[in-house]
């Protein structure tokens, strides 16, 4: 008698133990953010002279029409600029130009490396 009720209570545990908590993963029904259409602008630039890079990014933003460019410093020596625009489902389209003459070092120019010489104290 003893064995059939502890074998009840064991089922018992089990099944209320396999409930399972509801969790709802769909859309939350309210947001303290407010929403709206995309709206942004920005832009940064770097610029300094001893290491030679200059590069930057400015982008606007209202609703589906996104505009921008960036900029950045070849090691050729030319500024390469990317314009670019997208409307809509119109995709990403992008204009790049570069300014100024590509310059490589001549062969006598070009170091060559040489690992550093261990020091000892």
């Amino acid at each position: 008698m003893n064995s059939k009720i502890f074998l009840l209570l064991c089922v018992g545990a089990v099944a209320v133990a396999d409930k399972r908590p509801s969790f709802s993963y769909g859309a939350p029904r309210f947001s303290s953010e407010e929403t709206g259409p995309a709206q942004y602008n920005f832009n940064w630039a770097v610029n300094d002279a001893p290491s030679a890079n200059d590069f930057g990014h400015q982008e606007t933003r209202d609703n589906d029409n996104t505009q921008g460019s960036y900029s950045v410093q070849l090691p050729d020596g030319r500024l390469q600029t990317v314009t670019y625009y997208v409307n809509g489902d119109s995709g990403y389209i992008a204009d790049v130009q570069y300014k100024g003459e590509a310059r490589y070092p001549d062969s006598d120019e070009v170091r060559s490396y040489a690992p550093p010489r261990p020091q000892y104290g």
